[in-house]
């Protein structure tokens, strides 16, 4: 099997995945997303595992790591009766939406999430013919793949923790002192990380056009999800004033980069 054939399997896998959106909607990019990374892991490693290196299945394992923490995360959240009361308006407005977007979504993300795994697929079919030299530099890519998968489970579990104790309260310690949104930072570096990983195989040009779209889309969605968050954190504390102190000095997605807000930079896919 061909890698062009193998990335046309995956495309199948995650439009059969992707099928839970029509259930409900939020689950195109949420359960959906997750499912889809997991079974793309099972369906490399079956089709093309004999290519696989230690290397390659560290990658791997990053990657079905991620999908399982974030699937399991997914639906003990949808389990519980307040996150479902919290996000009602949400979820009735996502559900109002017509066949035609719903479709659109439906094949859009199956495609997105494709690209984004893509350096996965093209590495592993480059492993054979790999230099020492490019061999280390994927190996710094999976390196950067385990920090950011390490920084947003450390992330969620330290925000979880903490409204366990203090349902009010918002986060700022641990990874939190440090920046505002350590998780959506974890899934930046964990995909980012794939891109490099991959960049030794990117030997065609459409090995660049899959894989940059697959990074820049999910840098854009994540910056989306932390304005939106800001959004919704001004919203609840804004007349906290040791919130309005935590949001004038912890930079919100980058640590050590004077960058308060997103709130007034444009961005394409919120």
């Amino acid at each position: 099997m061909t890698s062009i054939e193998l990335l046309g399997v995956l495309l199948v896998i995650a439009l059969v995945v992707g099928l839970v959106g029509f259930a409900r909607t939020v689950w195109f990019i949420s359960i959906g997303y997750a499912a889809s990374i997991v079974a793309f892991v099972l369906a490399l490693v079956l089709l093309a595992g004999s290519r696989l290196t230690p290397l390659g299945i560290a990658q791997l394992l990053a990657a079905l790591v991620w999908g399982v923490r974030l699937g399991s995360f997914l639906v003990r959240r949808e389990s519980r009766a307040t996150y479902r009361a919290a996000v009602k308006d949400q979820t009735d407005r996502s559900q109002a939406l017509p066949l035609n977007a719903k479709l659109g979504i439906w094949i859009s993300v199956a495609v997105l999430y494709v690209c984004m795994f893509s350096p996965a697929v093209f590495l592993t079919y480059a492993m054979p013919t790999l230099s020492q030299g490019q061999m280390l530099s994927s190996a710094v890519g999976v390196g950067i793949m385990w920090l950011g998968l390490a920084i947003e489970a450390i992330a969620d579990h330290q925000k979880s923790r903490l409204k366990a104790t203090d349902p009010d309260a918002f986060a700022r310690n641990g990874l939190y002192a440090w920046v505002r949104y350590p998780n959506y930072l974890g899934e930046i570096l964990f995909w980012f990380g794939n891109f490099v990983a991959g960049i030794v195989a990117y030997t065609e040009w459409w090995h660049w056009v899959m894989a940059s779209t697959g990074i820049v889309c999910i840098v854009l969605i994540m910056m989306g999800s932390t304005k939106r968050m800001e959004y919704k954190q001004d919203r609840r504390y804004g007349d906290d004033s040791d919130y309005q102190e935590y949001s004038r000095t912890v930079p919100v997605l980058v640590p050590w980069i004077p960058l308060y807000t997103l709130k007034n930079i444009q961005v394409y896919l919120e």
